[in-house]
C-alpha cells in the first residue's frame, strides 16, 4: 500500500490558551469549582505546555460553556462532515485522483455518534458512488488513525479496491465537560478540532514522495482500561485521563516499536524519522526520554501540538504531513498512534 495524498483540515476559528483562560474567567462556569480546579485551569492554560493555539467549530468561545447534551450532539453532526470532506478533498486534489475513483471510504471518530454513520454524509458531500464500500470506525479514540490505515491495506491487498479514502475527524469541543476532575480539566485544556485524511492505492504518488506501508503492529492492555477512555454522564462525554499515562504510553509505544522492528528485521538505528502523535507535552517528553530518541526527532510532533492541541485521532495525519512537506530526511519511519485502551499501534513507512 502507498500512501497517494494527504489532506489536513481545522476549523476557522484559531485561540490562543491564553483566550481561552480569559473566556473562562468571564464564564458563570468558574465560581462553581473548586479552588483547586480553578488553579489547575489557570496553570494549563497560562502556563508553558507545549500549546500555543488550538483551532475549534465554535464562532465563540462562549459557546464552550454551554453544557446540553443537544447542543453538543449538534455541534458534532453539523460539523465533523463538513471537516471530514474538507480535508478529503485536499488528499484528493494532491493524490491526482477523481472521487469516482475511490472504491471504499473508511471513517474513524470518537466525538460524536451519528446513525446511519458519517461516511454516509461524507460520500453523499464527495460525490462517491453507491456502490462504494463505506466503513464507520468508532471508540478507538487518539490512535485510530492507524487501524483504519491497516483496513486501507487490507482492502487493498485483497484486491477489494484499487483506492481507499481513509478519514480521520474530531470534534472534540463537542466533548467537553468541565467539573472538578483534574483529568476532565486537563482534557477540556488540551484537545482541538481537525481532520485529516490519505488517499491510499496500490501503487506509488506521482506527486508526492514514494510512501509505502510496511509491517503493522498493534498492543491492547485492558487492565489499564479505566485510565484513558470516554464515559458517558448526564447524556455527555466525559474523559478520562489519569496522571499515570504518559508513562504508561511509554511501556506500550516501546512494546509496539520492538514488535514491529522484530517483524521487519530491522533495528531502531535505522529509524530515519518517528512520527508520533501529538498527546501532550508530558507524553512526548516521555516518550523522547524512555526510548531514547533525540529530541529533534520530535520537532514535526511539537509543532502540531503547538499549533493545534491534541486533536485526538487526526494529529498523526496532520504530523505525518507536516514531515512530508517539510522535507524529513527519506528512509524507515516509525508511525505510531496511541489513546483509549489503553491501546497503542505502530507501522513502519518506507519513503524514498
Amino acid at each position: 500500500m502507498f500512501v497517494q495524498g494527504i489532506g489536513t483540515a481545522a476549523p476557522p476559528y484559531k485561540y490562543t490558551q491564553r483566550e481561552c483562560w480569559e473566556a473562562y474567567l468571564r464564564s458563570p462556569y468558574l465560581k462553581n469549582l473548586s479552588s483547586r480546579a480553578q488553579a489547575i485551569l489557570r496553570k494549563v492554560l497560562t502556563s508553558d505546555n507545549g500549546i500555543e493555539t488550538r483551532c475549534f467549530v465554535m464562532h465563540n468561545l462562549e459557546e464552550g460553556f454551554s453544557y446540553d447534551p443537544n447542543l453538543l450532539h449538534r455541534r458534532f453532526s453539523e460539523s465533523a462532515p463538513g471537516l471530514a470532506a474538507q480535508a478529503a478533498r485536499v488528499a484528493l486534489q494532491q493524490a491526482g485522483t477523481s472521487v469516482e475513483e475511490i472504491d471504499a471510504l473508511v471513517i474513524s471518530t470518537c466525538t460524536g455518534y451519528l446513525c446511519p454513520g458519517l461516511t454516509s454524509y461524507v460520500s453523499e458531500s464527495l460525490g462517491l458512488r453507491s456502490s462504494a464500500y463505506l466503513m464507520d470506525l468508532v471508540g478507538q479514540g487518539c490512535g485510530a488513525a492507524l487501524p483504519n490505515l491497516q483496513l486501507a491495506n487490507v482492502l487493498l491487498a485483497s484486491g477489494q479496491a484499487t483506492r481507499v479514502l481513509s478519514i480521520c475527524v474530531e470534534i472534540c469541543s463537542a466533548a467537553f465537560y468541565v467539573d472538578n476532575d483534574p483529568g476532565v480539566l486537563i482534557s477540556t485544556c488540551l484537545f482541538g478540532d481537525g481532520a485529516g485524511a490519505a488517499v491510499l492505492g496500490k501503487t506509488p504518488a506521482p506527486r508526492l514522495p514514494r510512501v509505502e506501508w510496511g509491517d503493522y503492529c498493534t498492543t491492547l492492555d485492558p487492565r489499564d482500561r479505566e485510565l484513558l477512555r470516554f464515559e458517558s454522564r448526564d447524556g455527555m462525554l466525559r474523559n478520562v485521563l489519569d496522571k499515570s499515562v504518559p508513562v504508561l504510553v511509554v511501556e506500550h509505544v516501546r512494546q509496539v516499536l520492538q514488535d514491529v522492528l522484530e517483524c521487519s528485521g530491522t533495528r531502531p538505528q535505522q529509524i530515519s524519522e518517528w512520527i508520533l502523535h501529538s498527546g501532550g507535552r508530558d507524553v512526548l517528553v516521555a516518550i523522547q526520554a524512555g526510548l531514547s530518541i533525540p529530541k529533534e526527532k520530535l520537532a514535526w510532533s511539537e509543532g502540531v501540538l503547538r499549533d493545534y492541541g491534541n486533536m485526538s485521532s487526526p494529529s498523526v495525519i496532520f504530523t505525518l504531513e507536516r514531515a512530508l512537506q517539510g522535507g524529513a530526511r527519506p528512509g524507515l519511519w516509525f508511525l505510531s498512534a496511541f489513546g483509549a485502551g489503553i491501546s497503542c499501534h505502530g507501522a513502519l513507512l518506507r519513503v524514498t
